[in-house]
């Protein structure tokens, strides 16, 4: 979106929009336009929203937009050659990592759950691989204990629109030229699962507090607890507390007004939970409602 509105704003002639196609959204299922497309049409624009960009017919569509440079942001496909070749200045991807590290579909989760203390936003040509494009520019930015993985996307997302704007003059001037990538330090990122959120108590606190960051807004931490399932909102990791019970065993904390959970290193405090059905709570709050829970046992 801040790349889309950068460009309009700027005065480029943006000629369409290619987004993806509207996805049911809701309990009521109803089919929703992303918020590219969206934009895109209360600005005027020209949308195409194919279902897969490799059809002839959405090939044939982008070519009927007449491209002179394509900019891709968070797209989620892989452009094919017959697009690649469209547009006389190529294709313009902004990453949301600093290649060649953390290639693929989750740079922003893998950079947390790595314990990164940085990432950052990447400027590339595109080339028929999965991120592997020679570098225009990159603009790194620190990790913050309190990012999760949405607070960081809203930050690279400015940083790769000003990123593109401030190179994108000189790149079409010709005074801006691509660099290879160095592949000996590329590291891929997979797609998330919904299971991933999961968690494995007999990780360490520190893994799974960065799991939950990462996995923020999807697809969240959750465990079970008397069969029942506990979102997991807010932690952060603890100092080992003497000798620890065993993982995934609740215990007291700041007498018995918190609680936290024994990991496979350490103790996790839990500051803001949800059981299924119910709503989030801060965990001082949950443990007047539920006074079994000190002493249980999750997994």
């Amino acid at each position: 979106m801040p790349s889309l509105e950068g460009l309009v704003r700027s005065g480029y002639q943006v000629v369409g929009v290619v987004s993806q196609p509207p996805r049911p959204v809701g309990r009521s299922r109803v089919p929703t336009p992303p918020p590219a497309m969206a934009a895109a049409m209360q600005m005027g624009l020209a949308v195409q929203t194919p279902v897969r960009l490799r059809d002839p017919g959405a090939v044939a569509a982008v070519a009927s937009f007449r491209p002179e440079l394509i900019v891709v942001a968070a797209y989620g496909q892989i452009l094919p050659r017959a697009i690649l070749d469209l547009p006389p200045h190529g294709c313009l991807n902004i990453h949301g990592s600093l290649l060649p590290r953390w290639r693929g579909a989750s740079p922003i989760q893998a950079a947390i759950l790595a314990g990164d203390e940085y990432t950052g936003v990447t400027l590339m040509r595109m080339d028929t691989g999965l991120d592997t494009g020679p570098i225009l520019a990159r603009r790194p930015t620190p990790i913050q204990d309190d990012d999760t993985a949405q607070t960081l996307e809203d930050r690279l997302s400015r940083m790769g629109a000003d990123l593109l704007l401030e190179e994108l003059p000189r790149y079409l001037g010709g005074s801006l030229h691509p660099v290879p990538q160095e592949e000996s330090l590329a590291t891929y990122a997979p797609m998330i699962r919904k299971e991933d959120g999961l968690v494995d108590w007999k990780r360490p606190a520190v893994a799974i507090w960065r799991a939950c960051r990462a996995y923020q807004p999807w697809p969240g931490i959750y465990s079970y607890w008397r069969g029942r399932l506990l979102k997991i909102l807010s932690c952060r990791p603890e100092g080992a507390m003497g000798a620890l019970e065993p993982s995934g065993m609740v215990v007291s904390l700041d007498g018995g007004r918190g609680a936290g959970v024994a990991t496979g290193s350490g103790i996790l405090r839990l500051m803001e939970v949800a059981v299924e059905g119910g709503k989030a709570l801060p965990i001082r709050d949950f443990l007047i409602g539920h006074r079994d829970f000190i002493g249980s046992r999750l997994g």
